[in-house]
């Protein structure tokens, strides 16, 4: 269980520094803020998205679901409003962030499972 936990937090990561790199309006101070913003993004999305989406589920479906990538920059902004050391300037550069993090962690995850499945069969 927790080295699952682990891998998740450090692909999360990696996600947050690939959104700081490419995205303009989104600064990692450090490496720890960096850091610790994935371990806080991961716990913000575990927590309280689901509340929010449960909440704004009639404007989800308003919106063919396309209102939960509004959510995905609200929880971004909220990170960044809580760690000294990442910043996310304004909606759109959350927008943008919140899209690179999904994309990248999906990529990452989607390689790393693929790695297990592969070894997994082997002895």
């Amino acid at each position: 269980m927790i080295p699952k936990l682990l891998i998740k937090w450090l692909i999360n990561s990696l996600a947050v520094f690939a959104a700081g790199y490419l995205v303009h309006g989104i600064h990692i101070a450090d490496f720890w803020s960096g850091v610790i913003a994935a371990a806080l993004l991961g716990i913000v999305n575990a927590f309280i998205r689901p509340v929010l989406i449960i909440f704004t589920l009639p404007l989800s479906i308003l919106t063919l679901g396309l209102f939960t990538l509004v959510i995905n920059a609200l929880m971004l902004k909220l990170v960044a409003w809580a760690v000294a050391g990442f910043a996310v300037e304004g909606f759109w550069a959350a927008f943008w962030g919140a899209l690179v993090i999904s994309l990248v962690s999906w990529f990452i995850s989607i390689l790393f499972d693929a790695e297990f499945h592969f070894f997994k069969g082997r002895p």
